[in-house]
């Protein structure tokens, strides 16, 4: 008889393909199947040709070659096709089965399912996997969350072909009960979204303003990653920039200026609406992508509107450096903003994130790892209950070192027409967040006034609610006091 396998997946799409040789290769014996059964074979006869790979053609038979507790792990699409899968694989499981969710799955639909699948005697786990095709490959960052009695069951097998930092660390560790680890790779999601609007700003402005070729920007984005900008996002950058078509001219310069997006940035910036963050970056990046979709129309608009011609006359090398710190404190920020969205949550769901741990994982194996991240971790390590990552000694001193160039350079933009909404709408946020005294005394009373609002007084407890008879005409009656 033949040994049963460590674990099943079902999916045999680039990303689910990938992890099964990265399994395979750390010594776990996986079965796979897919919907198409053809799939299946051609894998078998293809890339998992000799190897320790099981084929199956059956729901039924993928479940009857595994070793118990049976792991049973999803990649495929999110939405609809995950409850059906689910549902199907539920009367043919034993109790303490545990079924495993590793696609980019909304966190409520995971809270969801992991009560649901509890319910039937079953585990459930809902895993972020982070790192694409490559590092599917030969390590992701994995985050997983759910039914914590089933993490001794699938720890080795995760931590085995998770990407590994500082000495063998893996990128891979309990996030938190039902839906934690899909949230967490939805802020990196989201964070994703910032850094890479951000890159694009910056390659704007030297494109625009500085008139570089993208050798020329090659060469910056080059020396920018050999220094603490080193990231994977600023490395590829580096890539695309010297990569030519095969008339050897630039890649980049052929492709349009349209992007898509797949949701995740957007249920981040939803979520941080719901819970009152002030995510006002990642918000800014996924607009950033919407109207960059709107191609017609801006091709149409630019024939009508006018703005200011691009034209620097100043200092090139300095003026490069101060887009290099006007990247880096946006950046500052919008991890800063992202890890507000995670505590926001986690006193929401009742989580318990580990917050340096958290970066640890984002450390190596996904896609917005960077050396950037370990200066997270070490202010975690420091004081796990810091406020603000923007209050941690070594993120105040590189921010307020940043300042000059990252002003001269939202200036800059703005006085020769460059939008740069990430960067304009980091330094707004750390603006206010710095500010003492901001004006919504003006706009409490403007919403007391229409409204009758009511508002606190600097002069009384806070906790105590007013309402002026403005126009002489109002009564005294106010509105109830509440904050959506």
């Amino acid at each position: 008889m033949s040994k049963l396998s460590d674990i099943g997946l079902i999916g045999l799409a680039v990303m689910g393909e990938n992890l099964v040789l990265n399994m395979e290769s750390k010594g776990f014996t996986v079965s796979v199947f897919n919907r198409s059964t053809q799939k299946v074979d051609d894998f078998l006869s293809g890339r998992a040709k000799g190897k320790n790979i099981k084929g199956t053609h059956s729901i039924e038979e993928l479940v009857g070659s595994l070793d118990r507790p049976r792991k049973v792990m999803l990649m495929i699409k999110a939405g609809n096709a995950v409850d059906d899968m689910i549902n199907t694989l539920i009367p043919i499981l034993s109790p303490g089965d545990i079924i495993i969710d590793g696609g980019n799955t909304h966190f409520p639909d995971t809270n969801r399912r992991t009560a649901f699948v509890e319910s039937k005697g079953l585990l459930y786990i809902g895993a972020g996997v982070s790192g694409g095709e490559e590092g599917a490959l030969l390590g992701p960052s994995i985050m997983p969350g759910g039914s914590k009695a089933a993490w001794q069951f699938v720890k080795p097998i995760f931590q085995a072909i998770a990407a590994k930092v500082d000495g063998g660390i893996p990128c891979c560790d309990w996030v938190g009960e039902n839906g934690a680890g899909h949230f967490v790779k939805m802020v990196h999601n989201g964070i994703e979204y910032g850094d890479m609007q951000l890159i694009t700003e910056a390659y704007q402005i030297m494109r625009d303003l500085l008139h570089l070729s993208a050798d020329e920007m090659h060469l910056v984005f080059k020396e920018w990653n050999e220094g603490e900008l080193d990231s994977y996002l600023i490395e590829i950058t580096r890539d695309i920039l010297a990569y030519k078509d095969t008339d050897g001219k630039p890649l980049v310069d052929k492709i349009l200026d349209t992007a898509g997006q797949k949701g995740t940035g957007k249920w981040t910036a939803i979520t941080a609406l719901d819970m009152g963050i002030p995510l006002t970056l990642i918000g800014e990046a996924v607009f950033s992508r919407c109207l960059s979709a709107i191609k017609n129309e801006r091709v149409e608009a630019s024939k009508i509107l006018s703005g200011p011609t691009p034209n620097n006359t100043g200092d090139k090398v300095k003026f490069i450096n101060d887009i290099k710190e006007a990247l880096y404190g946006s950046k500052i920020v919008s991890y800063a903003q992202g890890y507000e969205l995670m505590k926001a949550a986690a006193e929401e769901y009742k989580w318990k994130l580990n917050y340096g741990g958290i970066a640890l994982m984002w450390r190596g194996g996904c896609i917005i790892r960077s050396a950037f991240l370990g200066k997270i971790k070490e202010a975690y390590d420091n004081n796990p209950s810091i406020t603000n990552l923007l209050l941690d000694p070594f993120f105040k001193d590189k921010i307020e070192k940043a300042q000059s160039g990252w002003r001269n350079i939202i200036s800059a933009a703005a006085m020769n027409g460059i939008a740069v909404p990430a960067m304009s709408s980091a330094l707004g946020y750390f603006d206010g967040y710095r500010c003492e005294k901001l004006p919504a005394n003006l706009l409490q009373a403007q919403r007391d006034y229409f409204g009758a609002h009511t508002y606190e007084r600097t002069d009384k407890p806070r906790g105590e609610f007013f309402h002026t008879n403005w126009t002489g005409r109002g009564g005294t009656t106010a509105s109830s006091t509440y904050n959506v």
